[in-house]
């Protein structure tokens, strides 16, 4: 028996050749457990967890058909690009974000396409001085390259703009290496663990602390940018923009219509004048 460090998700743990090997809650697949495990495993294992009553619910788990659910991965542990719940099915990026809107069945998934680009943005809750910004980006990038094993050439940029703290994590298909840690799986991690829900055995997340003043983080948002851009119709825009599309349209409209109404008005306006002055100069003449 051995114990999993870096993924507490596991069972039927055992030595083979001095490396702690074990299988995945949910879906059995092996893990190793010298690397990090792919996000499709830990998302399995978490959805599973729950329904079979071994864990609770994280405390900030919600809802979302967009967040959480049982997800089909492939033998590599990676996601299968076509997903679904029943007979409503979506396309995936390599994170497990929704790129296409749902439909049924028959939707056809071609290809599981690559995020390229992932942004961490987080935001410290109120203090009376800033952060230093160099401090900040070097416990980041060194907690991101020790913690999580991401090759430092991945990680782009690490902006402090007080009090938003932002992380640009970039990988090309082309530019990953064979064993390099994927950077969904790596934001993954990350956002779990500063989120006190961390996957690691010792259950411990993230202490920032900066300059050795410990640093508070109140929210926490990833965004994920694809090699090709997502395919989302008019009707998964959010009410809120839908109902600005609709207030812009009204008011052309209603532009259009208050222009063809002053136009006929003062169409009339000159027909009535020109008749006016033709029965004077009649006038005139008799």
């Amino acid at each position: 028996a051995c114990v999993c460090e870096k993924n507490k998700r596991v069972t039927n743990c055992r030595l083979d050749n001095g490396r702690c090997h074990c299988q995945a809650i949910g879906s059995g697949a092996s893990v190793d457990c010298t690397t990090l495990t792919s996000k499709c495993l830990l998302m399995k294992a978490e959805v599973m967890g729950s329904k079979s009553g071994r864990r609770e619910k994280p405390k900030d788990a919600f809802e979302d058909t967009d967040g959480l659910y049982d997800p089909e991965c492939e033998s590599t542990g990676a996601f299968k690009a076509k997903q679904c719940n029943g007979t409503t099915c979506w396309c995936v990026n390599t994170a497990g974000v929704r790129r296409t809107d749902k439909h049924d069945a028959d939707l056809k998934c071609n290809q599981l396409v690559r995020t390229m680009w992932i942004i961490i943005e987080m935001k410290h809750a109120e203090r009376n001085t800033p952060l230093n910004a160099e401090s900040l980006k070097k416990f980041f990038t060194d907690t991101i390259t020790s913690r999580y094993q991401l090759d430092g050439r991945y990680i782009t940029s690490v902006l402090y703009e007080n009090p938003y703290i932002t992380i640009d994590l970039k990988q090309n298909s082309s530019d990953k290496s064979t064993g390099d840690v994927d950077i969904a799986d790596v934001a993954y991690y990350f956002e779990k663990d500063v989120k006190g829900q961390s996957i690691f055995h010792n259950n411990a997340g993230i202490n920032v602390s900066i300059d050795n003043e410990p640093v508070k983080l109140e929210k926490t948002v990833v965004y994920y940018v694809d090699e090709i851009p997502p395919e989302f119709s008019m009707k998964s825009l959010t009410a809120g923009v839908i109902a600005v599309i609709v207030v812009v349209v009204i008011a052309i409209v209603a532009a259009i219509v208050v222009l063809v109404l002053t136009r006929r008005r003062k169409g009339k306006y000159e027909k009535a004048e020109m008749k006016e002055m033709n029965e004077m100069h009649r006038g005139l003449n008799a």
